[in-house]
């Protein structure tokens, strides 16, 4: 018990020195690189669901009920507090990063999320055809803030 005030001290001292970053642009680059070619499947996985204003309509309704949340209402974070201040970052879905993943990769995000980010998976909450609507909204997001933010963040009844 005599040497707890020492221990202490050195764990201050030791704990004091970590510190979370931002990861570097390389770091950056071979994580996008691991997702798109190792860790996301559905790669080579063809939407059946034509792109039609009915479907991408279908498709942004769907969004809505489930992706808005941290994606705002039109896929590019438009409303969202906390979208670029948590780690790692809300994407916005119009980001080449996001858009250069086959529409089979980003129906297998939707349904299996990508670990360790907040992307939850929603397998079970979606059919097949529903998730690949999705993906068409995804597809053809409107021009940011044009639909302004979620309701639950603006005090909203809409």
């Amino acid at each position: 018990m005599k040497h707890l005030p020492a221990i202490l001290l050195l764990s201050t001292l030791v704990l004091a020195g970590c510190r979370a970053t931002p990861p570097s642009p390389t770091e950056t680059k071979v994580a996008y690189w691991t997702k798109h070619h190792i860790t996301v499947g559905g790669k080579k996985d063809i939407n059946p669901i034509k792109a039609s204003a009915e479907n991408i309509e279908e498709g942004k309704e769907l969004f809505t009920s489930y992706c808005m949340v941290c994606h705002g209402l039109d896929g590019q974070n438009t409303g969202v507090p906390f979208a670029a201040t948590i780690s790692p970052p809300v994407p916005s879905l119009a980001l080449p990063q996001v858009q250069a993943y086959t529409d089979g990769q980003l129906k297998w995000i939707i349904k299996n999320g990508i670990y360790p980010s907040g992307m939850p998976p929603s397998n079970g909450d979606f059919s097949n055809d529903e998730m690949w609507q999705m993906v068409l909204y995804i597809r053809h997001l409107p021009k940011a803030g044009i639909l302004g933010s979620p309701a639950v963040y603006n005090g909203s009844s809409k």
